[in-house]
Order: C-alpha cells, then sequence, then structure tokens
C-alpha cells in the first residue's frame, strides 16, 4: 500500500478544497435520497408471521414493543449452520446498549431476524455476549418473502430486486449465477439455499404493520450506529416523534 504524496501546505489546502467541494456534494445527495426514501410507499404486512425468541412466539407486530417503528437486521444464520455468519457477527458486535436506547427514544425498536432454530441463536448470541432481541423464522416464509434466502423449491429468486432470469441476463457467457464476492454470497443456484444479509423496515399504524423498506448485500455493511439505522426508516429521528405520534 502505498502512502499519499508528501507536499506543501498550499498544495494540501489547495488539494483539500477541491475534496470539500465533493464532500458537500455528497452530503447534499445523501440527503435529497434520505428525502426520496422516506416519501416510498408502503405496503401492509398481511402474512400472520410467528417467530420463536426467549419468551416464546411472537408476531412481527410484538417485536415493536410499543414503539412507532421497527427495524429488523437479516441475521445470516442457516439452519445447518453451528455459527453465524462472521460478517453479520462483526456488525452485530457494533450494536450497543446505548444505541438501542437511542432508537428507543426516538419511538423505534430493534431486532435480529435468522432462519436457524431459537436454541442455536439463544446459545450463539449468549457466546458473543449481545444483548439485541434475536428471533427465530425458523418454519415460517418470512425469510423468503423478504428475499434474504434464495431457494427456488421453495419460492421465486429475488436478490437485490432482480429476479433470477435479470440476474442470468446479466452475467457473463457461461455463467449459471449471480457471484457476488462482495456481499459473501456463493452462488445464486436453484439447488441450494442461499442466506443473504439486509436490513428491514416497518412501520405501525392502527394497529396495522407496513412494510417501508429493505436493502441488501454490501450496501449493509455500510450502515454503522443509530442514526444510519434511523435514515432508512419511514419517519427517521425525529427527536419529537413520541409513541402514539
Amino acid at each position: 500500500m502505498s502512502l499519499p504524496r508528501v507536499v506543501s501546505r498550499e498544495q494540501w489546502l489547495s488539494a483539500r478544497k477541491e475534496l470539500l467541494a465533493k464532500e458537500k456534494e455528497h452530503t447534499r445527495l445523501r440527503d435529497a435520497v434520505t428525502a426520496d426514501r422516506r416519501r416510498l410507499p408502503m405496503v401492509r404486512v398481511e402474512k400472520e408471521y410467528k417467530f420463536e425468541g426467549p419468551g416464546g412466539h411472537v408476531s412481527l407486530a410484538d417485536m415493536f414493543e410499543g414503539s412507532r417503528q421497527l427495524i429488523v437486521l437479516h441475521f445470516m444464520f442457516d439452519p445447518s449452520w453451528d455459527a453465524g455468519c462472521p460478517t453479520c457477527a462483526a456488525s452485530s458486535d457494533e450494536l450497543t446498549p446505548g444505541q438501542l436506547a437511542y432508537l428507543r427514544a426516538r419511538n423505534t425498536a430493534f431486532a435480529t431476524i435468522s432462519r436457524a432454530p431459537f436454541a442455536k441463536l439463544s446459545v450463539y448470541k449468549k457466546q458473543r455476549g449481545w444483548t439485541f432481541p434475536w428471533y427465530s423464522s425458523y418454519g415460517n416464509d418470512f425469510n423468503y418473502d423478504f428475499h434474504v434466502t434464495l431457494d427456488e423449491k421453495v419460492a421465486p429468486v429475488m436478490y437485490d430486486y432482480q429476479t433470477k432470469e435479470e440476474i442470468l441476463a446479466a452475467s457473463s457467457p457461461g455463467d449459471d449465477g449471480l457471484i457476488d464476492e462482495s456481499a459473501n454470497n456463493d452462488l445464486v443456484d436453484a439447488d441450494v439455499p442461499v442466506e443473504i444479509p439486509g436490513i428491514s423496515c416497518f412501520l405501525q399504524d392502527n394497529g396495522k404493520v407496513f412494510h417501508t423498506y429493505s436493502m441488501y448485500a454490501e450496501s449493509v455493511e455500510r450502515i454503522v450506529g443509530a442514526r444510519s439505522y434511523l435514515e432508512l426508516t419511514a419517519l427517521g429521528g425525529n427527536e419529537n416523534l413520541t409513541r402514539g405520534e
């Protein structure tokens, strides 16, 4: 790895000003994208999913725990695995009780959902010393419906909002699937279930649950800290947002 060039203070200042202009443009674009994200329409979650947690079986609505919003981290943990995805684990290590309290103070609950049975999740969570809520979707359609488990035998494959046909059409000649090394995926293949990292956001209104946003693959790795998570939600981090508004 090469080091930066050594220049005079005047040269450095000139280069820094050029970069500052790009940084400001990046901030303006990010703010515009965040505003567009909050204007996305939402879809009511009609299916009654049942998950297993430390207190037994719960619904998606139960995970809100009285909050208006819910952020779900789709943690890659296949039922056959003895441990969770290392990349997901590294991201989860950064979730502190203080960050969860910050979200909660802004009327936003946080939960992690994986396909492995709850007994495995519980053991792994204790080993890692995590305190965030973690639920198992083992035996239900949640992971398939939200496209974080790809298995054509169960549901049509869709990866990052592309169908398998679109993926194959964009692949190089001779490819039989999508290899996405940056997202630590192996191969989108009809015969092999593949776990995908993702984040989904939900909103509760008048007793109904709505899906507002999902992101997948390498984009998830760029989300760090409570403020970054709140930028993905429909209501954002409005500090005046209180329960019931």
